[in-house]
């Protein structure tokens, strides 16, 4: 326990990936490089159908301001009223808004989305491959000191207390630790 009385600090390290495919790469933790290029593989495939399907739902919503748009605008000509014309211009302005809005949303919930898919595929990595979750038991007990408590973590993988140290390597931990890592690499995903 911390020295205020709240939880011990998460420490854990980084490392230069010694396979990286990018220069200046990082890992979250030692020895969990194939782990973050599957989720990056698994993300970018999923990012591309999202990205598409919130374009679709975009163009369609924009589309159909359009042509809201364009309705009212023959309408305030054929009424000869320029006060028309600016309702006209407030309407598709505000379209576009709420499409922004609509596309905003969508990349939200795909990014929701795609976390549960990783948090849910490095469990499944974790139940299936013993080597590696033997692997991260090794690292969490080495990061938090030979004497730490090692504790299935929620949905698999590891957590281990030591002196004043969190070692979290749960599905979780482990997800939001590379989202991180990513940073804007992630938003880039839903980029056009």
């Amino acid at each position: 326990m911390a020295p205020d009385g709240g939880d011990p600090p998460v420490t854990g390290t980084t490392v230069e990936e010694d396979d990286a495919t990018r220069p200046g790469r990082r890992e979250p933790l030692p020895g969990t490089g194939p782990v973050a290029r599957y989720l990056l593989r698994t993300a970018r495939r999923d990012a591309d159908r999202i990205r598409a399907e919130a374009a679709a739902e975009a163009a369609a919503t924009v589309g159909r301001a359009r042509a809201e748009a364009d309705a009212l605008l023959a309408e305030a000509r054929a009424a000869g009223a320029a006060e028309g014309a600016a309702l006209a211009a407030e309407d598709l302005t505000r379209a576009r808004r709420e499409a922004r809005a609509i596309v905003l949303r969508a990349r939200q919930e795909a990014c929701e989305r795609l976390r549960a898919q990783v948090r849910a595929a490095v469990s499944a990595l974790l139940r299936d491959d013993p080597a590696l979750a033997e692997r991260l038991r090794t690292l969490a007990r080495h990061l938090a000191g030979a004497g730490a408590d090692i504790a299935p973590g929620a949905g698999g993988g590891v957590v281990a207390r030591g002196d004043g140290t969190l070692v979290d390597c749960s599905p979780s931990a482990l997800t939001d630790r590379a989202f991180e890592a990513l940073g804007a690499e992630v938003e880039r995903l839903w980029a056009p």
